[in-house]
């Protein structure tokens, strides 16, 4: 077939999918963002980038902003169709930014494929869930509505969509469910695995390896939506009962998901200001955004591992975690309960209960079990793996759709 990848971020979760395609014999062709810099595994075409303000404000603005991305996405579309007479017997692409929402129009004859990875509830899953940080209200739920819009219209024009795990394809309402094929992008486990001689240098010299008691917390920004400020909030005690702990954190002080703090530069300044005094700042080390390798050592060397989130879409790391051999507290939320199960592959704790967290912090740096460890990897191995299991998978899906 001749097969058109879509993604504004290009290769995101098609990084694997590709070369297995072209592996097969497919053609295959990705469209992306022209400001996108990313090294692609297969040819590359770009569609003019959205101005980066969007003047539309209210409950308009979403759609607006991501409609507008689309209709260049598909102007992009029509210029390979018109000017070098491209037509693709299958389109997938991501519908999270809308690049997807008009290429029928460009292509109707060909299967459109969508990645659906999260249709956003107004109750259920992050609004109004941490009353703290995001209290729930009538317009905030009103704005959830108006940011679903270009998602459900993506699916709808669709012929089918992927998800990457059950909650996530669960967040579509029945109607829309029925379209969907569940499939995790599934994790290199040959790369991805319990590595004993793993070292970390910290920013100050230190090397860290597995014989430290080191404590792990990984997000791609250090904000609420992964539970940073109830980590913070925990380590006070563990530290305490832990002398020689060292707490090692990777992310960024921006935002990935919701909004920065109203009295504060990020969510790390205002965690900081707030547990001024209470911490030992030597042995707590932001590394922020690192490459690949510092990051998979740190999750090689650590006695523990931390993975908290709302109920939102599931973190890569977590699955890398497991198949890392971690040995991991988590929480209790329902994303997480697809992978974990307390006591067996790992330990859940409940969100908001703060004295539960540092007990179980306090308790996988005592312990360390190598029971938990080896069976978070089993379940990586079992259902989740890149080679065996997923890739495999995500490859005869597509091919089910040869016209």
């Amino acid at each position: 077939m001749k097969i058109l990848l879509v993604h504004q971020n290009f290769p995101g979760q098609f990084l694997h999918l590709a070369p297995a395609l072209v592996a097969r014999g497919h053609e295959v062709l990705a469209l992306t963002d022209e400001r996108n810099n990313r090294p692609s595994p297969v040819r590359t075409v770009r569609y003019k980038a959205p101005p980066a303000e969007n003047p539309v404000r209210g409950l308009a603005r979403t759609y607006a902003e991501y409609s507008e991305r689309g209709w260049l996405a598909a102007r992009g579309c029509r210029a390979l169709r018109d000017r070098h007479g491209y037509v693709p017997d299958l389109i997938f692409g991501h519908s999270g930014w809308g690049e997807t929402l008009f290429l029928r129009e460009i292509w109707p004859e060909a299967k459109l494929l969508v990645y659906a990875e999260l249709l956003y509830r107004t109750r259920g899953q992050d609004v109004g869930f941490d009353p703290e940080i995001t209290p729930d209200s009538d317009e905030g739920r009103v704005s959830t509505l108006a940011r679903s819009a270009h998602l459900i219209q993506g699916l709808v024009q669709a012929d089918a969509g992927l998800s990457p795990t059950r909650y996530q394809a669960d967040s579509f309402p029945p109607e829309l469910r029925q379209k969907l094929t569940v499939i995790h992008d599934g994790i290199d486990t040959d790369k991805v695995r319990p590595d004993p001689s793993a070292r970390l240098e910290l920013p100050n010299g230190r090397v860290l390896s597995a014989q430290d008691e080191v404590l792990s917390y990984v997000s791609r920004s250090l904000e609420p939506y992964r539970g940073f400020h109830r980590f913070m909030r925990a380590l006070p005690e563990v530290m305490r009962v832990r002398p020689d702990a060292q707490v090692v954190l990777i992310g960024g002080d921006g935002v990935s998901y919701g909004g920065l703090p109203r009295d504060a530069e990020s969510w790390k300044a205002k965690m900081l200001a707030e547990l001024d005094g209470q911490l030992d700042l030597e042995r707590i080390h932001f590394l922020g955004r690192v490459p690949y390798p510092q990051y998979l050592s740190l999750l090689q060397i650590a006695r523990a591992h931390c993975y908290l989130t709302y109920p939102f879409v599931l973190s890569w790391s977590l699955t890398e975690a497991m198949a890392a051999g971690c040995n991991i507290v988590a929480s209790d939320t329902e994303p997480v309960r697809e992978l974990i199960r307390d006591g067996e592959n790992g330990r859940l704790v409940p969100f908001f209960d703060q004295p539960a967290l540092e007990t179980a912090l306090i308790e996988a740096l005592t312990q360390d079990s190598a029971r938990l460890r080896s069976a978070a990897r089993q379940t990586i191995l079992d259902g989740y793996d890149q080679k065996s299991d997923s890739l495999p998978k995500l490859v005869e899906w597509v091919e089910s759709f040869t016209p």
